[in-house]
This record gives structure tokens, sequence and C-alpha cells, in this order.
């Protein structure tokens, strides 16, 4: 049995999906993020960052968004959320998931929480950040030019979930994801999907449905 440690909608969203995806046995627990159930001394110790998500793996913290992805398709390889190790498949997968945990998401990060950069024109900043964040769009939206359903191509992976996840933050900026045809169509076909209503349903989210 995972224990996850979320917060709705943030980046425990990723491995709560694929936990639902894997069919593997889990129980949340809530961090009060707002309330700030991050900073305490008890959270502290599963996660010195402060930060979710945090997986609960065989008695073991484990964290990082990313990391968690590798892990859960690995531990659960039989759901086919990756592909296996040593196939024509293999680096690309690496490389996208890389890519969005290097890359994406920490621009993000500095989107949401300016004041994480220090004594910066925020204004200048966010102007950067935007540039960066469509420039990704950008990028995976022409890897889905040539009219393949998903990521790699016609097989769907834990890829799709995490991209989607990080359009999903896009819904309130100037240019959000979904203006690129070909990502809301990935999108609509994750939104589509059981364990993306099961999620909503779970930490009781309602927008970007």
């Amino acid at each position: 049995m995972y224990r996850l440690y979320y917060s709705p909608g943030a980046a425990s969203l990723l491995p709560h999906l694929l936990l639902l995806e894997t069919g593997a046995p889990h129980e949340l627990v809530l961090v009060d993020i707002p309330g700030g159930a991050n900073r305490s001394a008890d959270y502290l110790r599963l996660n010195p960052n402060g930060v979710v998500p945090t997986l609960i793996v065989d008695g073991q913290p484990v964290a990082e968004t990313a990391a968690l992805l590798l892990l859960l398709c690995e531990r659960h390889a039989d759901a086919g959320l990756a592909p296996a190790p040593g196939s024509a498949g293999r680096a690309a997968f690496l490389q996208g998931v890389l890519f969005l945990a290097n890359t994406l998401q920490p621009a993000f990060r500095l989107w949401f929480y300016p004041s994480d950069a220090g004594a910066v024109d925020e204004a200048v900043l966010k102007a950067a950040l935007r540039q960066r964040i469509e420039g990704c769009f950008a990028q995976l939206a022409a890897q889905l030019a040539d009219g393949r359903p998903y990521l790699l191509g016609e097989r769907l992976s834990a890829l799709d979930f995490y991209a989607t996840m990080l359009m999903r933050w896009s819904r309130n900026m100037p240019r959000p994801a979904t203006e690129w045809p070909a990502l809301k169509a990935l999108a609509d076909r994750i939104r589509a999907r059981p364990s993306w209503r099961r999620m909503y349903e779970a930490e009781g989210l309602t927008e970007w449905a």
C-alpha cells in the first residue's frame, strides 16, 4: 500500500494519476499547504524541501515528481506506461520526462512563486518565463504535428500524463496550452480517461475538467 502526500492540483497530481492508472493500492494524505502543513516538523522529516508530492514506498518517503513517475512505471511495468529499458522508444521517453522535469516544470514554479528567484523585477521575470513556457508548449505541439495521438506515437505513456498536468497549470495564463490544437487534443484524450475523473473527484477539483 502506497501513501501519497498531496495537495489538490499540485505536482502530486501526476503520481496520483499513475497510481490510479496502474491500479496500485494507495491512500491519500492531504497536505494543507495554505495552512503551512508542508512546513511542519513532521512533514519536513518526510520531505526536507517542504513540497509535494511525497510517496511512501515500502515504508520509506520518496520525493521528486519525475522520480516518482519513473519509479511507478518501473514497479508496475505491466501497466505499460513506459517503454521497457533497452527498447526502441526508451530514449525518447527518458528525454521527454527530463525535458518536462528540467525545463517546463521549473519555469512554472517561478511563474507561481517569483519570490523564489530573490530580489528581481517580477514583471521582467514573468515575461521571460512566459516565453519559456510557451516555447516548451510549441515544442510539444511540434512533436504531435504528424498526427500521432500521444507524445511517443500510438502508445499512451506516463509522459502524456505529465504533459497534461503541466498543461493544466497554464489554464489561467495569457496563452494556455489548449490554444495549440494538437495539445488540446492530447489533453482531451487524457481528460476523458476514468483515472482523470477519479482523480478530480478524490482531490475535489472542478476547473479544467
